[in-house]
């Protein structure tokens, strides 16, 4: 039998850390080890334990979880997975993206009221995370990794690609989206077509990554606004809580904006929906399919396949989560499977 993964769990409110407790012993191969009410304690049960995940509160008294999870980050070796457990608001989303900045590698959002039916979804989504976040300690991300990335040699492109020069490139992501998106986009530079990303995440959490991203890449990374254009080296963030299309209006690309499913029945922004519109709205586009859980975007790349339109796949064992990249692989649909430096070579050498 398999070590049990070992967990520390961080939170002001000791309702919030029974819940958390039980959530994450359920099945009985996570271990909650330790217990803290604020980001000192955390400190020193990390140096300690040294457990393989930590989940972690954003607001506390007197050292909160941004500056926790810094602090953890530096002074304690190996460091732990840590993921955030934030308040479903603005500010909450803002300070969520800030310690993923500084180190957290993912965060499940909870509501300010502990109804059974958020805490039956964070159950749903963090039982994942943390299995597969300990099996894949976190790095830091630097201008060297970065550069490290761009130079690295791409593995040999497979298969027919029937486009030479893009005007679109659409990016699907989910469970470690952030950070691999990071690496890809300071990789990738500026690029003549626009780019549309699709990351799965909650409202109000889209438009603090979208300033991260800018902020970490030097590109210009915004949430898309309703009808947005989508001009020559834009980068566009679909808002979390919406779907995005392409269309094609008055000789433009543009991004239509429609409300997702209610109470999580679809995942959002959906890539089927963002890669099938493409199909008729664009004459030159290209797929990318990145890390994250479950099967969004292997729909969207088989409406693209019988068009040879390129579908570029983050190689599975560079992703955190293998399932999305995986699921296209299977279905025969990849032109090309690929680490992030290879995607960002292939398309830099397909938009010169």
């Amino acid at each position: 039998m398999n070590e049990r993964i070992r967990v520390v769990v961080v939170d002001d409110q000791a309702f919030m850390r029974i819940a958390l407790r039980r959530m994450i012993e359920a099945e009985g191969d996570i271990a909650v080890i330790g217990e803290a009410r604020d980001g000192h304690q955390a400190l020193e049960l990390a140096q300690r334990l040294k457990p393989d995940a930590i989940t972690m509160d954003v607001e506390m008294p007197g050292l909160d979880g941004i500056e926790a999870c810094g602090r953890i980050m530096r002074e304690v070796s190996p460091p732990p997975a840590i993921v955030m457990v934030s308040a479903h608001t603005q500010k909450g989303a803002a300070d969520t993206i800030e310690a993923m900045r500084r180190g957290a590698v993912d965060f499940v959002s909870k509501s300010s009221l502990f109804v059974k039916t958020d805490l039956a979804r964070i159950e749903a989504e963090l039982r994942p995370m943390l299995r597969a976040w300990s099996h894949r300690r976190p790095a830091a991300v630097d201008g060297d990794e970065a550069e490290a990335t761009r130079s690295a040699p791409p593995d040999p492109v497979v298969g027919a690609v029937r486009f030479r020069r893009l005007d679109l490139v659409m990016i699907a992501a989910s469970t470690g989206g952030p950070q691999a998106l990071t690496i890809l986009l300071r990789a990738l530079g500026p690029i003549r077509p626009a780019i549309v990303i699709a990351q799965h995440m909650p409202p109000l959490f889209t438009r603090s990554l979208a300033g991260l991203l800018a902020s970490d890449t030097g590109l210009p990374v915004v949430e898309a606004a309703q009808g947005a254009a989508l001009s020559p080296g834009s980068v566009s963030l679909i808002p979390g809580g919406s779907h995005g299309v392409v269309q094609r209006v008055g000789g433009e690309l543009r991004l239509r904006l429609l409300a997702a499913g209610q109470q999580g029945e679809e995942i959002s922004p959906s890539a089927d929906r963002l890669f099938e519109s493409a199909t008729s709205a664009s004459a030159a586009c290209a797929a990318v399919v990145l890390t994250g859980m479950g099967r969004d975007g292997s729909a969207g790349a088989a409406a693209l396949h019988p068009l040879l339109f390129p579908i570029l796949v983050q190689q599975p064992s560079e992703c955190i989560v293998g399932g999305m990249p995986e699921a296209v692989i299977e279905r025969g649909l990849a032109t090309a499977v690929l680490p992030l430096a290879g995607i960002a070579d292939w398309i830099r050498r397909n938009t010169a």
